[in-house]
Order: C-alpha cells, then structure tokens, then sequence
C-alpha cells in the first residue's frame, strides 16, 4: 500500500507531534502494530494489577488521558496519566476522585467502579465518559480541564449500557453519544446504538446504528474511539467480538457514518483491522483481546493513531492512514 502523503480528508487539525513509526517493509495490513508493544505495562504504577482499554488526547504541549487500572484487589479504576510524546506515560498511583459537579450529583458519586474511558475535547474542556458503576454498569459523564481535578455530571442513561462514546462536536444543535445497550453479566449480546442530549445531562431520541452480523463480529459490537469526521463521514473504528470454543474473541474494524444523521451506516468493513495476533493481545488476563478506545488523528498527513487494550492487561499503539482506512471500508462493505 503506498502512504497518501500529505493529502488528508480528515476534518479537523493538525497533529504534527502525533505518535508515528513507518509501516514496516513487507507489511500489508492497513492497520499495523507499534514495534515496541506494549507502550505501558501491567505494573507501571504500584496499585495495578493491570492498565488497558485507555483514552488519550493532545494535551498542551503533549498528551493526556484517562487510563483503566484495575488494581490488586482486581476492582475496576480510572487514572489520569500524562505524556510528552504519547508514547512515554506517566500515570497517577491514585485513582481519579470524582468531584459533583454540582449538589445533585451527590446523590450517585459514591464510587462503584469505573472502566474503558473515553475522552474528547468538545467547545471548552475534556469531557470523559467510561462504564460507570451505578446498581449495575452505565454510561458516566464527567469533565476536566487540566487532568488533576476531574468533575462528574449525571449519569447518561439508566443500567446497564456500556461503550458511551462521544461525539467530538454537536451534529444539529444537540450533544452526540453512540452506546450498547446491555445486561449486568459478561454480556453475551450487544448492538451499537445512537442517543443526543441538550445539555449532556438528558437524552434521547435513541436510533439503531448497526449490530451483530458473523464472523468477528458475530456475538456482539460497541463503538471504539471517539469518531473521526472526515469529509465523507464519521469514521467509527469499533469492536466485534466472537464466541470460539475458548471464549470470547475481541477484534476491531471501522465504519462510515452519515456526517449529520450519524444512525446511518454508510459503509462497514466486512473483514477486521486487527485481530489479537501478537503474544501480548493473545496471553493476559483475558485472552484474546485488542479492545481500541482512543485515536489520534493528523488532518496534515491523514496520519493514525489507534491506543487499544492487549488481552485486559496492557496499552498497545497502532497505526493507519485514515485515505487507506476509507478505502479499505468502501472495498469491502456489502453496504
């Protein structure tokens, strides 16, 4: 495949510090692995057991995020980390301690757990979403603006729903947000489902994107990183998982959303992007798992980069060119 250089349909800015290495020689794939796996281990920090499904985005000079560490007691935690070159983190021992963005919010903050956040910066600061802990798994809401005092804000929707992702602007005057609905076990189903919001506190107007379909995708899907506006579409990498005869199978490919009615799948990529191949997606915790949960993206160069989860245990990088991405869903969707 050759690289699209500096022509780029990415709707958006420029990202010139982006975490990059050539695709190597030989190599294919439109998606391809970082050479040096996993960018941040297990152990990084005393308290974890184990750091994956992780949210990162520019942050001043260099990059910021919201990580999963699950700890030693094996409970489900949020952390904030931070890095000079997105590849190199330093992360927070202590989980993050949501504060109530206002007196109402009292009523919910007792913490549960949280896991597999998502970040974006939308009009004024970085809103975080993530799985929320509430009487059963949900979509928490909250802000930062400097990732060392985080805010919570009312729970999107009721339990349980997980993968709450938001959109990076509002599409028609409203808040934007794709999720799955689901059920408070290792939920053995899951469709893709879009919902928007006034004022990120009430939604609504719920709309089916897409579901389930075979293969990698045969058991159950949820949106991945916050999507990608380009001019043909959103871009949605997501995830698919399937059932073998060992468990559950976690993949990911992409998808190409109508630009202002978002419930419409444009284009889906039938094969996967990625697959848990490498031996740290293959043995961990949970094995057989490449979970993506943020994407960097360059409008200069059209340049990639995919942060996902290996088998729940550590951070893995990947990369792309959004032109090939494009290319490769329209090729080879049935849609």
């Amino acid at each position: 495949m050759t690289p699209t250089g500096s022509q780029s349909t990415i709707i958006g800015d420029a990202l010139p510090n982006i975490p990059w290495q050539d695709r190597p020689a030989n190599n294919h794939n439109v998606v391809w692995r970082y050479g040096k796996n996993p960018i941040i281990p297990h152990d990084l920090i005393p308290s974890s057991n184990s750091i994956f499904n992780s949210a990162v985005v520019p942050y001043e000079d260099g990059f910021a995020g919201v990580f999963r560490c699950d700890d030693k007691r094996r409970v489900m935690q949020l952390h904030s980390g931070k890095s000079p070159d997105g590849i190199n983190w330093t992360l927070q021992n202590e989980r993050i301690q949501w504060l109530p963005a206002d007196s109402q919010i009292e009523e919910i903050n007792e913490f549960q757990y949280g896991y597999d956040p998502r970040v974006r910066w939308i009009e004024d600061r970085y809103y975080v979403t993530w799985c929320n802990g509430y009487y059963g798994p949900t979509i928490g809401v909250g802000y930062t603006y400097d990732f060392e005092t985080f805010y919570q804000m009312e729970n999107a929707y009721l339990p349980f729903n997980r993968n709450g992702v938001l959109f990076p602007r509002k599409i028609n005057g409203k808040y934007a947000m794709l999720s799955r609905p689901s059920d408070n076990g290792h939920t053995p189903f899951g469709d893709i489902y879009y919902s928007e919001s006034p004022d990120l506190t009430h939604w609504g107007r719920h709309r089916y994107v897409m579901g389930s379909t075979s293969g990698w995708q045969a058991t159950k899907i949820g949106a991945g990183p916050i999507p990608i506006e380009t001019q043909e579409g959103w871009l949605l990498f997501y995830h698919g998982v399937l059932t073998s005869c060992n468990g559950f199978v976690y993949s990911f490919g992409a998808a190409l959303l109508d630009l202002e009615q978002p419930w419409k799948v444009l284009y889906r990529g039938e094969p996967y992007l990625l697959a848990p191949q490498a031996p740290y997606e293959r043995t961990g915790d949970v094995p057989n798992v490449a979970f993506p949960c943020a994407a960097l993206a360059d409008a200069a160069t059209g340049r990639l980069a995919i942060y996902y989860g290996g088998a729940d245990t550590v951070v893995c990088l990947a990369f792309a060119y959004v032109d090939e991405v494009l290319d490769f869903i329209k090729t080879n969707s049935k849609i």
